[in-house]
């Protein structure tokens, strides 16, 4: 399945967590800007790594979604923080999880990737590596945080859910994935869901890339990112085999949606909830940016 010509493929997501009625203007234009943005990057040769790690990085600290400034406290009241990000080419990855009050957790997930020979580094470890390879923290944990668009303080008492994620193919072949959350609203201190993890939340390979949102507990018990990964090596086409994942963990009581870009260019953004905030381009497509259609 190698990429035969010099095409790019982008896609965005900003979590599958949003509700039906709600007005979602604001973050599709942030979205279709962010995706513009990165088109631009792969235009110019950028690394799908490079761009996977950027528009994270924007989608964390713009406080429009569940992820970096947007996320709320869990149950002891403070905020934990989950990112994975992946190469394909050389499947290279890292994470962390349960990370409080920094900036970037998908940039100290590329520091793990880069600078240790570790792909998760978890809760007070992971501070330490973030504090020692100078990443930027949170000032005023009090007065950073803010709840995202669409979102309100009623929610929090339920299990609502959203993450961030980009996944990418660019121009010299290379794919790329990356996710971050601030997991679920109320969860338990310490609770970790897909998002860190390498295989469920977030995969890359020579074929694909992926990352996926959604109630991480039933994506886990389904296999996840490389559960649509290998069906698609195998040989069934990418929306059968997305189909199937999503299936599986309707079927297992939860709700997800993914977003995917294979070494052909071909993009995918399905979900089984009631909507996910999402954005694509590609040389092969026009800009897309939607939440419920």
């Amino acid at each position: 399945m190698a990429n035969t010509k010099k095409r790019f493929a982008l896609a965005l997501h900003g979590g599958a967590g949003a509700v039906a009625g709600r007005d979602y203007a604001v973050t599709e234009k942030h979205l279709g800007e962010l995706a513009r943005e990165c088109e631009s990057w792969l235009t110019d040769g950028r690394s799908a790594l490079d761009v996977v790690e950027h528009a994270v990085y924007e989608l964390e600290t713009c406080g429009l979604y569940v992820a970096g400034r947007g996320s709320a406290p869990n149950s002891a009241g403070h905020v934990e923080l989950d990112a994975s990000i992946m190469d394909g080419r050389s499947r290279q990855a890292g994470a962390v999880a349960a990370l409080r009050d920094f900036v970037s957790p998908v940039q100290v997930a590329r520091g793990v990737m880069e600078k240790t020979p570790h792909v998760m580094l978890a809760g007070s470890g992971a501070l330490e590596f973030a504090r020692a390879n100078g990443f930027s923290e949170v000032a005023d944990p009090a007065t950073y945080y803010s709840l995202p668009v669409g979102v309100t303080s009623d929610d929090i008492q339920d299990i609502s859910h959203g993450t961030v994620g980009a996944v990418a193919l660019d121009r010299s072949g290379g794919l790329a994935a990356a996710t971050s959350t601030g997991g679920t609203f109320g969860k338990l201190h310490g609770r970790i869901g897909d998002t860190p993890l390498i295989g469920p939340g977030t995969w890359a390979d020579d074929d694909i890339a992926i990352s996926f949102t959604g109630t991480g507990e039933h994506i886990i018990r389904a296999g996840g990112a490389t559960a649509i990964a290998f069906r698609y090596r195998s040989g069934v086409p990418l929306p059968e085999a997305i189909e199937e994942t999503l299936g599986e963990i309707k079927r297992l009581g939860g709700d997800a949606g993914v977003i995917a870009v294979t070494s052909k260019g071909e993009i995918a953004m399905p979900y089984n909830s009631e909507g996910m905030k999402r954005a694509s381009v590609s040389t092969d497509s026009t800009l897309t940016v939607a939440t419920f259609s």
